[in-house]
């Protein structure tokens, strides 16, 4: 019942644990402290698992915390926010590839 609850209510937070509001306001607001989408020239690289990545798009994109559920990241892909005049915008799922060879 309790997963059934976290699964089906993003405020539920059965025993104790994170609900998934807590999580997109967590990973938005280090989003925000990178200086938002309108920072100018910056470039960071996060390696996440699946959830947090999720709950930045949710936040990024300002969608509805029951969202989370159906947005899919596929392992090993690359899922890019960026910005311009004051959004974020996503790129998700690219294939991680090796660098250029010099």
């Amino acid at each position: 019942a309790e997963v059934a609850a976290w699964l089906g209510d993003p405020s539920a937070a059965p025993h104790g644990g994170e609900s998934l509001c807590d999580l997109v306001t967590r990973a938005g607001a280090w989003l925000d402290s990178l200086g938002g989408p309108d920072a100018p020239g910056a470039s960071f690289l996060a390696v996440a698992e699946a959830a947090v990545v999720r709950a930045a798009v949710v936040h990024g994109l300002r969608l509805p915390a029951e969202a989370f559920w159906r947005l899919d990241v596929a392992p090993l892909t690359l899922t890019e926010l960026s910005g311009r005049s004051g959004r974020w915008n996503v790129g998700l799922g690219r294939p991680l590839t090796a660098p250029p060879a010099e």
